[in-house]
């Protein structure tokens, strides 16, 4: 069989690159395309994925998001036109469910944020599954028409598959100095230019500033873009880095007593891999935080006062295995054309 699976930002690629070598380890022919943004390219390079780059990021601008991705769907029909795929699978991308809709090939949306209304209205329309976790709730998306049997849940967190059979590399944290002399840390700024999080975030700068001059910590910033890393760097914090090229960020995530972020999958990495996680996401929450929250499982942190700064504890340990090859079914099964 082949599988067509598009990556369009630096999160998707540690979710698929063992869900790839699972599918090739079935037999199947699998090939990525990437877009040219923030990380992307060099994380696949890290995780030593094979890829095709197609098109880039259209700024943070909706005029320029609409012209990028016009080009960028032009480009992904001619490669998909030449791959002859039976299905395609992405998380989030706009891009693959219209080339996708032209060339006939089933096709599988995955999300586990239900708010980015653009997106979602446009790909759960064009795609034949959307694929979701059962902490949201289905009203929420039946709006965009996503309705069974279209509609498809897995229980638990996607990072509970993706993750099962990981092991961290010690060796990557102590790399990037956090070597157990002070309380370890990792950041990760906010979406600066995603639609669904268009605003300031006042509250991750202070902590920057905070967290940047303490003597009681070493962090590590994951910037999104190198526009967030100049800045970062910029600020001269002497307890902050901010690397030089694409870590190994699940590694690093396991290494530290916390995390702090503004994103979701980190967050959700942070969980699952064991180490304690605040959450500074300024936007509505969906149904998969609202569920960790409640667990206490995920701390929202709205006030620098609320920030409680300890090692991990030796016990902490929240990795729940589910089963690479389950996600993997429900995204492709009965879609394959005979």
């Amino acid at each position: 069989m082949r599988v067509w699976i598009d990556l369009t930002n630096s999160p998707h690629v540690p979710i698929f690159a063992p869900l790839v070598r699972r599918m090739q380890a079935r037999g199947w022919d699998v090939s990525v395309t990437a877009r040219a943004f923030a990380q992307t390219i060099s994380l696949l390079e890290l995780h030593g994925i094979e890829h095709t780059v197609v098109g880039h990021h259209g700024g943070g601008s909706r005029l320029g998001k609409a012209r990028a991705a016009a080009g960028r769907v032009t480009a992904m029909t001619r490669f998909g036109r030449r791959g002859h795929f039976d299905v395609a699978w992405a998380h989030g991308s706009t891009d693959l469910p219209m080339a996708c809709r032209a060339l006939r090939v089933p096709n599988t949306t995955m999300f586990d944020y239900e708010y980015a209304r653009l997106q979602h209205g446009l790909n759960c329309r064009l795609a034949q599954r959307v694929l979701m976790p059962d902490a949201i709730r289905p009203e929420r998306v039946a709006g965009y028409g996503a309705r069974p049997p279209k509609l498809v849940t897995y229980p638990g967190l996607k990072e509970e598959y993706y993750l099962a059979n990981f092991r961290p590399d010690a060796t990557v944290p102590a790399a990037l100095g956090l070597d157990g002399e002070r309380i370890g840390l990792v950041l990760r700024p906010p979406a600066d230019l995603a639609l669904y999080h268009r605003f300031e975030n006042p509250l991750f700068d202070a902590l920057l500033e905070q967290l940047g001059r303490s003597e009681r910590v070493r962090g590590v910033v994951l910037p999104r873009t190198p526009e967030q890393a100049r800045r970062i760097r910029a600020m001269a914090l002497p307890s902050l880095l901010v690397p030089e090229s694409a870590v190994d960020g699940q590694s690093l995530v396991a290494g530290a007593d916390l995390v702090i972020s503004a994103g979701g999958t980190m967050n959700r990495e942070a969980v699952v891999l064991g180490t304690p996680v605040y959450t500074t996401f300024a936007g509505r929450l969906g149904g998969v935080d609202e569920r960790l929250i409640a667990e206490g499982r995920l701390r929202p942190l709205e006030r620098l006062e609320d920030l409680v700064l300890e090692r991990k504890p030796a016990s902490a340990h929240g990795r729940v295995r589910r089963d690479p090859d389950r996600l993997i079914d429900l995204a492709v099964q009965g879609l394959v054309r005979r």
